[in-house]
């Protein structure tokens, strides 16, 4: 019992938290049987064994974070991105290339033996220095020459870094940043000038990265391709989606049962991006409507904790690192029912992966750590008078 006395936050986030890393371990043994016995590489038990030293190493990491007031991530953002930039293109240079496309993901770490994905840490750091960015610029009116360089060159310089290993998640994180600058404030009409920036930075990149990079060139090669299949619906090229969909169909209401799943013998990826559609396989529609609900509640609870925010940095913050759990969860589950192309995006601590899981018990601690705080004798001194989401109630009354 002492252990709860020193868990702090919002009570449905630690229970959503708890229940999801639970759920998780029967489809992380079942999916993980494909590569044990049909690739031949390891063992279920050993896989399972890594799940749950992850988890366990994951929630050590939210517990810590929990504890830290939030005030302290703000001035740490900032001098973390110059680092988080380095290692991105540490990362990008000391990857390597698979089938002529680059694969520069993951760096190792010699100590400790594992690997760790960059772009899943930035992520975290990116959002927590755009919640400063907007809050400290709460009472002044922003001008776009100084956010240019201030706010959207970091970022750009951040997904740039990104862009050429994982297209996805530097998508995913151009559209986080842009919501959470239209719920700090800023003009539409900057945002407009922001997206058609993007839009011919990312032409560019397109066509000097094949010109210049045989890699690369594959790379897009592959973006394309993906859009292509998904348009044209050809299962003979989209052998993955083809199988995610078969589990889907083939799980009816209540599923085959559990590790019955016969899809994740020839899914590739079946215990992480298309993890969803073995859920599906095993414990039917209404294991997967569990699954949404249990995201849905957690999208809930991190609403409330923003909504309860005392100042406009916790509110920015609770919505820059909470928010993007859920966008990922959203498109995998996407992808799986074949409503989106693949992105290769992981569905948050029920996929296998040590950095997504670790890189999410982080978002959720930095969540708890405002909950926590909201009563902090300090914080409240520090109070403003505005929360971000009540000017959203003023725009739809």
């Amino acid at each position: 019992m002492s252990i709860l006395k020193n868990i702090n936050g919002d009570r449905g986030i630690w229970g959503v938290f708890l229940l999801l890393a639970l759920i998780s371990f029967l489809p992380m043994y079942s999916a993980s049987s494909n590569l044990a016995n049909v690739i031949g590489i390891g063992s279920t038990s050993g896989y399972l064994m890594k799940h749950a030293l992850i988890l366990v190493l994951g929630f050590i990491l939210l517990y810590l974070i929990h504890k830290i007031p939030y005030r302290y991530f703000s001035g740490s953002s900032v001098l973390l991105l110059p680092f988080i930039l380095l290692l991105l293109i540490y990362t990008i240079s000391s990857g390597t290339t698979i089938g002529g496309a680059t694969a520069s993901r993951w760096i190792r770490i010699p100590i400790v033996g594992i690997s760790f994905q960059t772009s899943t840490f930035a992520g975290v750091i990116l959002m927590i220095y755009v919640a400063r960015y907007f809050s400290k610029r709460k009472d002044t009116k922003i001008e776009f020459k100084e956010s240019f360089w201030k706010l959207w060159t970091p970022v750009g310089l951040i997904l740039l870094a990104i862009l050429p290993a994982n297209f996805s998640t530097a998508a995913l994180l151009f559209l986080s940043v842009v919501v959470l600058s239209m719920l700090g404030g800023y003009p539409l009409k900057f945002i407009g000038k922001i997206l058609g920036m993007a839009l011919i930075a990312l032409t560019l990149f397109i066509f000097v990265g094949r010109s210049l990079s045989p890699g690369l060139r594959a790379k897009t090669d592959t973006w394309k391709n993906r859009i292509i299949n998904f348009q044209d619906k050809n299962p003979k090229d989209d052998y993955q989606v083809e199988k995610a969909k078969i589990a889907i169909a083939t799980g009816g209401m209540f599923g085959l049962g559990a590790g019955k799943s016969v899809q994740k013998n020839f899914l590739p990826q079946s215990s992480s991006d298309f993890i969803y559609a073995i859920i599906v396989e095993e414990y039917g529609l209404v294991g997967g409507i569990v699954v949404i609900l249990l995201y849905m509640w957690l999208l809930f609870r991190i609403y409330i904790v923003a909504k309860k925010a005392k100042t406009v940095f916790a509110t920015l913050l609770v919505i820059g690192v909470g928010f993007p759990i859920i966008f990922q969860a959203i498109i995998n589950m996407a992808v799986a029912s074949n409503l989106i192309p693949v992105t290769g995006q992981t569905l948050p601590l029920l996929s296998s992966g040590g950095t997504s899981i670790w890189m999410t018990c982080m978002a959720i601690g930095i969540v708890l750590s405002v909950s926590a705080t909201k009563n902090d004798k300090d914080i409240n001194e520090q109070l403003d008078d505005e929360n971000p989401l009540d000017v959203l109630y003023e725009a739809v009354d």
